[in-house]
């Protein structure tokens, strides 16, 4: 009844089934270990800035480049605040607005980004608070530079003269004639009259459409090898009822021939 499965094409359909599943299986459990390394630096991310606004602020230098590590961690640095942005399209509490960002010219020449505070209503040069004159001294999160199209930040393009989408050393150093820092710094105490911005979650760390997207990959994985166990049960079925059929005499014997010629499971 069995002897089908000595024949080549049912030796190729093993060995493709005994290669599918453990492929199938291996994917879905990478998609998941990605999904659980998601959750992970989330609450690793939740437990570092909680734990960010005990420590004492480093001089900037101290934490750079930018990292998972070191993003949200409390920074100092002094300069003298120079050239004035916006940025338009910025969030706070459910409500439209935008950041104050203000070029601050540290001794070294180099200039740090650093939002003074968030406004709500249309990005306007004349609501924004001057900045503080002579030498200061800021107190803020660190933060890496931003990409257009991430966390929320916008990709639109031709704003007016004075604003700036992204905060980034690679869009500001187009707009001073100076270098710009690879960070920016979220100031623990707004300016008068604006909103602190709370400090974002380093890139790559939340339970984003990322994280859910390995999740759904782990289902489709583990459903290819249920359908790839189901499919040879079926063909396996067919094959034995048209063999159990051909014994009887149920099947024309030239029937049987040009049927399992035809047939793509072997009946």
């Amino acid at each position: 009844m069995y002897r089908f499965l000595l024949t080549p094409r049912w030796w190729g359909i093993n060995v493709f089934v005994l290669l599918a599943i453990p492929f199938c299986i291996f994917m879905g459990s990478w998609q998941l270990s990605r999904f659980e390394a998601r959750v992970q630096d989330h609450r690793s991310a939740d437990a570092q800035a909680a734990s960010a606004g005990r420590e004492a602020a480093r001089p900037l230098k101290e934490l750079l480049p930018v990292d998972q590590v070191t993003s949200g961690k409390p920074v100092t640095a002094t300069g003298h605040y120079d050239k004035q942005l916006l940025v338009p399209g910025r969030e706070l509490d459910d409500t439209a607005g935008f950041y104050v960002l203000t070029l601050l010219r540290t001794d070294d020449g180099k200039a740090l980004p650093v939002v003074r505070g968030w406004l709500p209503g249309t990005a306007d040069a004349a609501e924004a608070p001057a900045a503080p004159r002579g030498e200061v001294t800021v107190t803020g999160a660190l933060q890496a530079s931003e990409t257009p199209g991430d966390n929320g930040v916008s990709a639109q393009g031709g704003l007016p003269a004075g604003q700036t989408g992204v905060i980034s050393a690679a869009s500001l150093v187009n707009l001073v004639p100076y270098d710009v820092y690879d960070a920016w710094v979220t100031l623990e105490h707004a300016d008068s009259g604006m909103k602190a911005v709370p400090a974002k979650a380093p890139s790559d760390s939340g339970l984003d459409l990322k994280a859910f997207q390995n999740l759904g990959y782990t289902g489709e994985w583990f459903v290819f090898a249920g359908f790839v166990v189901f499919m040879w049960f079926r063909l396996l079925r067919r094959e034995v009822e048209f063999a159990r059929d051909a014994e009887l005499g149920l099947v024309p014997e030239e029937a049987t021939d040009g049927e399992r010629e035809s047939s793509p499971s072997g009946v």
